[in-house]
């Protein structure tokens, strides 16, 4: 057992348990540059380590009440078939093309979590009528479902293919489509992650693409870790969660790109993310917390308007108030 990589799960766990994300975006370069594992083991060993991890972090979630079930369940509907064939393209592309294609793939998902990243955070710092959107939960018109399968479809073969996208790419999705709070979307994420991993964990197994001595050796780390994650977020303000998505996100593009092989030293890793994230704090002890949206006002008085009725006297009684008519 390798201390480092114990070290590594601890971690990544921990971002798991509070953010959603940090799985495959952050350990399996970990494990490639550090530890030194193939990258399709790397891969396969993420998702099968993620799926254990992540179903501790999302019955924590659910029994806090940071779920969005009906969200969960119609991404999933979408991402565990896709994920499915996610892993089989990825068992076809190696036979045909070898290895020579993952470098492009990677750089593109690289590029897209960046800009993603600074999305995200300059929505939760230069605009805050954008948070003042935010919902508890979403109605599930059909629409919604819809969206929900399809978005859960694409990024499900991404996953199946790169082990990306299980928290940042999911997480991207609750915040700018469904427009959940902050927390409901560490929750929803973390519960439809579980699903969705264990279906491409297994499908890896299958191809043979699982170290189960390296898995464990995670899951020493990473289960205190996602425990420890989620016991934290109730005690993390929203303010602060929302910028820490965008840091995290920016560290997941960081790790995707040295992934594909591009030189980006561990100080820069660690360091970049960590100096927005810092900077994001200060800028926002500068302005003070952000003021909750005003009470809809109007739709209280149409509301208690409705509760009365008229009578012809012109007095307004509540209907419970009236008097029943004596009978002769």
């Amino acid at each position: 057992m390798d201390p480092l990589v114990i070290l590594f799960g601890l971690g990544v766990g921990i971002l798991i348990g509070l953010t959603g994300i940090g799985g495959g975006s952050l350990m399996t370069p970990l494990l490639v540059l550090f530890a030194g594992v193939p990258p399709v083991v790397a891969i396969g060993t993420d998702l099968a380590y993620g799926a254990v991890t992540k179903t501790l972090g999302g019955w924590r979630h659910w029994r806090k009440g940071t779920v969005d079930l009906g969200v969960s369940a119609w991404l999933a509907v979408g991402s565990v078939p896709g994920a499915l064939v996610g892993v089989w393209l990825l068992d076809r592309l190696h036979t045909a093309y070898g290895k020579s294609f993952e470098p492009t793939l990677l750089i593109s998902i690289a590029v897209a979590l960046t800009i993603v990243a600074l999305t995200i955070l300059g929505r939760a710092l230069f605009m805050p009528k954008l948070v003042a959107r935010e919902r508890h939960t979403v109605e599930r018109t059909t629409r919604a479902k819809v969206c929900a399968v399809v978005i859960g479809a694409v990024l499900g073969l991404i996953l199946g293919i790169t082990s990306v996208g299980s928290g940042a790419l999911i997480g991207l999705a609750l915040i700018l489509v469904f427009q959940l709070t902050p927390h409901r979307v560490v929750g929803t994420d973390v519960f439809h992650a579980a699903i969705l991993l264990w279906a491409a964990g297994i499908a890896h197994f299958a191809s043979g693409n699982v170290d189960f001595l390296l898995m464990g050796t995670i899951l020493i780390g990473s289960l205190p870790g996602v425990w420890l994650g989620a016991h934290l977020i109730d005690k993390v303000p929203a303010n602060a969660l929302r910028p820490a998505l965008g840091c995290v996100l920016l560290a997941s593009a960081l790790g995707v790109l040295s992934k594909a092989g591009a030189d980006v030293p561990p100080l820069v890793l660690i360091g970049v993310p960590l100096s927005v994230g810092l900077g994001a704090y200060l800028l926002q002890r500068s302005r003070g917390p952000i003021a909750p949206p005003p009470p809809d006002i109007a739709g209280t008085a149409a509301t208690i308007e409705a509760s009365v009725e008229p009578i012809d006297d012109g007095e307004t009684v509540p209907p419970a108030e009236r008097a029943e008519p004596v009978p002769a």
